[in-house]
């Protein structure tokens, strides 16, 4: 997986945590989950503000 994989980093993100409400996920903790992910293969310092609320969004909406 890379940083442009929002929908599948949700999903997985919906599975390892699934009692944790996304919105009170702070953008580091949420970095750092998602570069911890088994299949997460990106360079650590391309993800940004934007692609961390995307991430954020797609998990809001996994919850749905």
């Amino acid at each position: 997986m890379k940083w442009t994989d929002t929908q599948r980093i949700a999903e997985e993100l919906y599975d390892k945590y699934p009692d944790i409400d996304p919105l009170t996920v702070r953008f580091t903790d949420l970095h750092q989950w998602v570069c911890e992910l088994e299949d997460f293969q990106d360079d650590p310092a391309r993800s940004g503000e934007k692609i961390l609320e995307a991430i954020q969004m797609a998990w809001i909406a996994e919850m749905d």
